[in-house]
């Protein structure tokens, strides 16, 4: 059985750009991602990065759910410790409202962001998601017993059910936890080096089927860079060596053309940084491409990919994404 594909933003914000554009260009890729036949279009969330525009995924979800018509649309994901569970359930459940059927709540256990920025979103921190989790699903489900302070409180609008619910990780400790909880789980490979058959034979080992998800369904993430030759993907790629160089400064600042990570004077201590980054990224041409994915669903036991990718050049991320979509044959899958 093929397996599917979906594609996971960040909003990167180029050099030289704004991240208006940087949202909108999100917005174009949906466009593109939903013509060509992937399955789902996720937003990430992150905060106190100039380099990244996707602040407020529930916000993108909204506006690219209003300019598509097929395509599933959530969050890749919201960082629960940055949320009051009411209010979680309360905005999903309105999203749901508006676009049926097409909507996923993707959730984090960290606050995806430094501990300065996270102290000035009050977040709960990733120690109080089991609480969070369950008082969100109380909301829900009516699941207060009677006498409790909380007893009586629905999420509304309360003729609408809550998306899917996926959790997300990116070391394998919120595996079990989502296998338990009858949950959708979703691997961050693209920039996680833990190795992703175990984690999946843990999740599936603690799975507990829900209406949701009668089976399990695991997502491994991956980082893409797709070009017409190799030496052109290579080229493209080599933003995001800058890009992990700079990270491990505690810099944050817009995404490097190549040109910028080409011409930037690397020491020796960077340019390991930069290669072992380099290496969680899948880069080359289409086939090339198709050929080491399979190889990575298959060995992780993925149902699904979910493929990010990070160029400066939005048309060159666009091209990137109908090259990969060529070379799975998406539109003949679908027909």
């Amino acid at each position: 059985m093929p397996v599917r594909v979906k594609i996971f933003s960040f909003a990167p914000v180029p050099s030289g750009s704004t991240a208006g554009d940087a949202l909108r260009a999100s917005v174009e890729m949906a466009r593109l991602a939903e013509a060509l036949g992937y399955a789902r279009v996720w937003y990430a969330e992150h905060h106190g990065m100039p380099g990244i525009a996707s602040a407020a995924p529930e916000i993108l979800i909204a506006h690219t759910a209003a300019a598509t018509e097929r395509i599933r649309v959530g969050s890749g994901g919201v960082m629960m410790p940055n949320h009051v569970p009411l209010k979680l359930a309360e905005t999903f459940r309105t999203l749901e409202a508006l676009h049926p059927g097409r909507i996923d709540l993707g959730i984090g256990r960290a606050p995806g962001t430094n501990p300065k920025t996270s102290a000035a979103l009050r977040s709960f921190g990733p120690d109080a998601f089991a609480e969070q989790f369950a008082e969100m699903n109380a909301y829900v489900s009516g699941g207060f017993p009677a006498g409790h302070p909380l007893s009586g409180i629905t999420a509304v609008p309360a003729d609408v059910p809550l998306p899917s619910v996926w959790l997300l990780g990116s070391s394998g400790s919120s595996a079990a936890f989502a296998g338990a909880h009858g949950l959708g789980y979703a691997f961050a490979s693209h920039f996680s080096p833990t190795p992703a058959a175990p984690v999946f034979a843990a999740y599936r080992a603690a799975f507990r089927p829900s209406p949701a998800f009668p089976e399990p369904h695991a997502i491994l993430g991956a980082a893409v860079v797709c070009a017409e030759t190799d030496a052109e993907a290579q080229r493209l790629a080599a933003s995001q060596d800058l890009v992990w160089v700079r990270l491990a400064r505690g810099e944050f600042g817009p995404f490097p053309s190549p040109d910028e990570a080409l011409d930037y004077p690397y020491t020796p201590r960077e340019r390991a940084v930069a290669d072992a980054r380099r290496r969680l990224v899948v880069v080359g041409t289409p086939d090339a491409v198709r050929e080491r994915l399979e190889a990575m669903a298959a060995d992780a036991g993925a149902s699904e990919l979910m493929l990010t990718t990070m160029t400066h050049d939005p048309a060159a991320r666009l091209r990137s994404v109908r090259l990969v979509a060529e070379a799975f044959d998406m539109a003949g899958a679908a027909a």
